[in-house]
């Protein structure tokens, strides 16, 4: 099993810090390194690049300043915030975490390492960021850049996805951390696999720790990590309707447990084989709401990726027929004007149709 020599160690830690204190970006968490910010920010970067995290980080600590404001504040202003950042557990994960946070600790983000691992929301990899970089704890944080980097220091051409294998990146991370230096260090490595040691193009010219890289040494680096095969993205087709009644839309609330828990949306589903759209949303609208519906008409196609469905939407608008609504599947359900759809938090490909909205009403 590799490991790096006591000489490489001292000689990553030396330059990955010295690197990092000079080429550092500028950005509003490290300011201060205030707990709060430092919290938000890392559930803010899971699966998001700090430059799409940046203005939502930004409107976030403006809206919500304190832990406090978090804790209190009405779930639909929690996903508004958060609407296009996707993974939506997050956000009512920090909703609840803050609330915890004002029982438990008197509103003060803890600064012990098992205390903030029990908070809703945080693992193993957000623990040891917020430790490390709010308190300067001597944890280690393992993420996609993290495993970039040190499997091209160590020339690791095995599946970095093995569980066998990730556990051995986090001991390597826990070594490599020089004591007292962890804020610098830990960051080091991640701003080091973000502007230098990247996926496709590594820029080993400007490489700190260049002279200790195995995966530089082999030609190697650009190969490196061998994350396995990737998944495919499964393919879906849904059908909604935008149902219209004295010039208002009907709109509904998703249960907050599920796939884009507590987001609004409009109704509808997925399309069954050889099922034509207007069929397909007469079905929907009758088993989600009781009602029947009638002037159908197609007004648009959406297609939207997310992380692991391509979604082919078809979007139709109707009238109400006979029938009263009753909920079968959402928790609330709201007639609002056209205008004011961009108040509500909905998925991705929901908000597209929105801009198209604007057009028609």
């Amino acid at each position: 099993m590799f490991q790096f020599s006591d000489q490489d160690r001292r000689f990553i830690q030396k330059n990955l810090v010295s690197w990092f204190q000079k080429n550092q970006r500028k950005l509003p968490w490290r300011k201060k390194y205030d707990p709060y910010g430092v919290w938000i920010s890392e559930i803010m970067l899971q699966q998001t690049q700090v430059k799409t995290a940046l203005p939502y980080f930004e409107r976030w600590m403006k809206e919500l300043p304190s832990i406090n404001s978090v804790a209190r504040a009405p779930q639909d202003k929690i996903l508004k915030l958060w609407e296009g950042l996707g993974y939506y557990s997050r956000a009512r994960n920090l909703q609840k975490a803050a609330q915890l946070i004002i029982k438990k600790h008197n509103g003060r983000f803890p600064n012990r390492y098992a205390d903030i691992l029990a908070l809703p929301g945080i693992g193993k990899y957000s623990a040891g960021a917020i430790s490390s970089i709010a308190f300067n704890r001597n944890k280690p944080v393992v993420d996609g850049n993290v495993i970039r980097v040190m499997a091209r220091l160590a020339n690791f051409s095995e599946n970095t996805r093995l569980p066998q294998n990730i556990k051995q990146f986090w001991g390597w991370a826990e070594k490599l951390i020089p004591s007292g230096l962890a804020r610098e260090f830990n960051q080091g490595l991640m701003e080091l696999g973000a502007l230098v040691c990247t996926p496709k193009k590594p820029n080993c010219s400007h490489c700190p720790v260049k002279k200790v890289c195995k995966g530089s040494q082999n030609g190697t680096a650009a190969q490196l990590p061998n994350r396995g095969e990737k998944t495919k993205n499964i393919p879906i087709t849904v059908t909604l309707a935008v149902i219209c009644k004295n010039g208002k839309i009907f709109i509904q609330k998703r249960p907050e447990k599920g796939l884009m828990g507590g987001l609004w949306e409009f109704p509808g589903g997925k399309t069954r084989k050889n099922e034509t759209g207007p069929n397909a949303i007469r079905r929907e609208i009758k088993e989600e709401l009781s009602v029947t519906i009638k002037n159908v008409k197609k007004i648009a196609r959406i297609r939207h990726n997310y992380t692991k469905f391509n979604v082919d939407l078809h979007c139709y608008s109707a009238d109400l027929d006979k029938g009263k609504i009753r909920l079968n599947f959402a928790t609330k359900g709201k007639w609002v004007t056209p205008k004011s759809l961009t108040k509500f938090a909905f998925p991705a490909a929901d908000k597209k149709l929105i801009n198209d909205l604007k057009k028609i009403y």
